[in-house]
């Protein structure tokens, strides 16, 4: 009897022992309530949902735990949100964190505890720059993409002459730097610039010395509901109907849907993802509509379904999510690939590279409904869209 147990016990260890999930503890750290709330917010804790759903549908190897908080948009508090995840909380990385000023905040500490950190929300380039890290990987956009095709394209279509509207804190200058680099560098001028407090709801001084300044382009270096509240009001000063041209450096789809095709019409703006691209946008789409009221999701949001996805596949392969760098170089040594941002790589520096596009907000006789709001100037490769690895000045790069 005693030897018929014990061979019952070998027998079925292996079984156990397969059945056997990997721990992984996910999380997503944003601005829920605040000018970043539409941008991100509860909408990306949807996606990341979605992407776990997805995963196992293909592995059922990870047992994922998916948790959020708010940072209000202040270092400070994101700071603290992310030590005690790592410390006291089980945390094995962190996603999303718009706010560049934050997302550089959280990058440092994730270095420093050994975690991994994927960026959807935040724009700073200098994520995959002077502060690169072994440990960050920065999806979505950046503000070097960002200048780069809208910059670019504007000023090749006679926009030669532009003035900032900036807000001030990290991740608007640094658009404004890098926007005003491709200006220049493709024969243009910069006028001036004003900085405006971050969150704001007065745009009216900087729009009038926007005016006065007579720039062709009004540049626009803010987000959410900034981008909305100065849009808004520069349609009261009548900035375009006076020939000036705005520029939303970053725009997103909550952004133009509040705003309206008739508000917004003309617009161009540069973005990664689009719901209505193709089936695989679509078919994502429509899963996160039913689950997230109706809503379609927006750039950070897709990011944030796509770097779960991706840090799952590393995770799955490593059997681990306790070293945070070695994921996150697994991560690297993995092609890119899924339904919202197709094919594409992460560089050594973090920057993941995939298509960038070129939108212009339809008029509305143009739109079918509130969220058919995009139509496509030109599709810009990752490589071509991003800042070559060597200027970015990231340590990584050099060894």
């Amino acid at each position: 009897m005693f030897r018929q147990v014990w061979l019952a016990a070998v027998l079925t260890a292996p079984v156990t022992m397969a059945l056997a999930q990997t721990p992984v503890k996910i999380g997503i750290l944003n601005d829920r309530t605040g000018v970043y709330a539409d941008f991100s917010g509860p909408g990306a804790v949807v996606a990341a949902h979605l992407a776990v759903e997805d995963f196992k549908a293909l592995d059922k190897g990870l047992d994922v735990t998916i948790v959020f908080a708010d940072h209000q948009n202040k270092p400070d508090v994101g700071a603290a949100i992310a030590r005690q995840w790592y410390d006291s909380d089980g945390v094995d990385a962190i996603f999303d964190v718009p706010t560049s000023s934050v997302a550089l905040a959280v990058s440092q500490i994730t270095r420093d505890k050994n975690k991994a950190f994927v960026v959807s929300g935040a724009g700073t380039a200098e994520l995959t720059g002077k502060q690169c890290s072994p440990n960050t990987v920065h999806w979505t956009y950046d503000t070097y993409a960002l200048a780069n095709v809208t910059g670019g394209a504007l000023v090749k279509q006679g926009g030669d002459s532009w003035f900032f509207i900036t807000a001030d804190y990290a991740f608007g200058q640094a658009l404004e730097r890098d926007t005003s680099a491709v200006v220049v560098r493709n024969g243009g001028k910069v006028l001036g610039s004003v900085k405006t407090p971050f969150p704001n709801s007065d745009f009216s001084s900087a729009l009038l010395q926007a005016q006065g300044s007579g720039a062709k382009v009004v540049g626009l270096a803010n987000a959410g509901g900034d981008t909305v509240n100065s849009i808004k009001q520069a349609g009261e000063f009548g900035i375009t109907e006076s020939g000036q041209k705005l520029a939303a450096l970053l725009a997103d789809l909550a952004t133009i849907h509040t705003l309206t095709a008739k508000v917004a019409q003309g617009l161009v703006l540069t973005e990664p993802f689009y719901w209505d691209q193709n089936d695989g946008t679509r078919a994502f789409s429509k899963r996160f509509s039913a689950a997230f009221d109706g809503k379609k999701p927006t750039s950070p949001q897709a990011g944030v379904y796509a770097g779960v996805l991706h840090y799952l596949k590393a995770v799955a392969a490593l059997k681990s999510a306790k070293d945070g760098a070695a994921v996150v170089a697994k991560m690297k040594d993995i092609p890119t690939d899924d339904p919202l941002f197709g094919k594409g790589s992460i560089r050594v520096d973090g920057r993941t590279l995939h298509n960038m596009y070129l939108f212009e907000v339809k008029k509305p006789g143009e739109s079918t409904d509130p969220w058919d709001l995009y139509k496509t100037l030109a599709t810009v490769p990752g490589a071509e869209a991003f800042r070559p690895l060597s200027e970015g000045g990231c340590p990584l790069a050099a060894k």
